[in-house]
This record gives C-alpha cells, structure tokens and sequence, in this order.
C-alpha cells in the first residue's frame, strides 16, 4: 500500500478512515488471547516434556544440571515438533483452540505449510530468549510478534 501524503489527504483523494485490506480480512487475535494461550500451552505440552527430560532421560535435577545444554535441547527439539505438529493438523495448538485463535498463511490465508510452521516455532524459542520479539506484539497494531513477521503467517480469532 502506497504511503499516504499530507497534501492527498487535505485534498480528499485519501480517506483517512479507510482500513487497510489485510485487516479487513483477518481480525487479528488480541495480545491477551496469544498470552492466554501461550501459557496453556506451556503447562499442557511443554510441562510433561520438561518432566520426562529432567526426571526420567537425565535422571534427576543434578543430571539436567550437569549436562544443560543437552537437556534443553531434548526439550525444545520435541516441543517445536509437537507444536507443528498440532499447527499442521488444524492450525491450532490445545491453548490456541481453548481461546478460539488459529494460525494462518498470510500469502494465502489458509493453514501454513509444515516448512513455514517449522520455521515459525523455531523463531518463536529464539523470539522467547530475546524477549523482544515477545514485547512487539504489545506496539503493534496487528499484534504480531517477531517471528510471525519472520515466517509471514498471523494468529486470528475465529467464531465457529
């Protein structure tokens, strides 16, 4: 979209008011939803992942705490899969359809392919670790974070 000059819009050619096609097509899920559904899907899928590395794989906490780096990796390696996993079969993870949100293409509109949801959860652990890419979504007027913008997908609200 082009941008919107001063001169055209004091001259009436620019309306002001008028939304951008994008938003008009999807209505983004609030900030609130994505967090709500975040923590869901920490305690529903990425708890028991976390109990079984550290207690059954590692041994207790003073195996995880000797080898970290191998113990989050066998962490995060399922968990990112788990979660494409749910994304691919129906564009949502458990938190995301207990708060009616789901993930879409934005090329397409349509559930992403099994690549762009891969990248898109990859991005999301390094996203999480920056903090930063976590807080744009609270500055943004789509609410998208970091790694939505990276792998070109948006968490909508949907209404069955």
């Amino acid at each position: 979209m082009a941008k919107k000059r001063f001169r055209d819009v004091k001259q009436k050619r620019i309306n002001l008011e008028e939304k951008s096609q994008e938003a008009l097509l999807f209505p983004y899920a609030p900030p609130s939803s994505k967090i709500k559904a975040f923590l869901t899907d920490n305690f529903m899928l990425l708890m028991p992942i976390l109990y079984f590395v550290v207690y059954i794989i590692m041994g207790g906490r003073e195996g995880f705490e000797e080898n970290k780096l191998s113990g989050w990796l066998y962490i995060f390696i399922p968990l990112i899969l788990v979660q494409t996993l749910f994304m691919l079969k129906n564009a949502q993870t458990p938190g995301y359809r207990a708060y009616n949100i789901k993930i879409i293409d934005l090329n397409t509109g349509e559930k992403p392919t099994f690549i762009r949801l891969l990248l898109r959860n990859i991005y999301a652990i390094l996203s999480v670790l920056s903090f930063f890419g976590w807080i744009m979504m609270f500055f943004r007027k789509d609410s998208k974070t970091l790694h939505d913008l990276l792998s070109h997908t948006a968490i909508i609200t949907y209404h069955d």
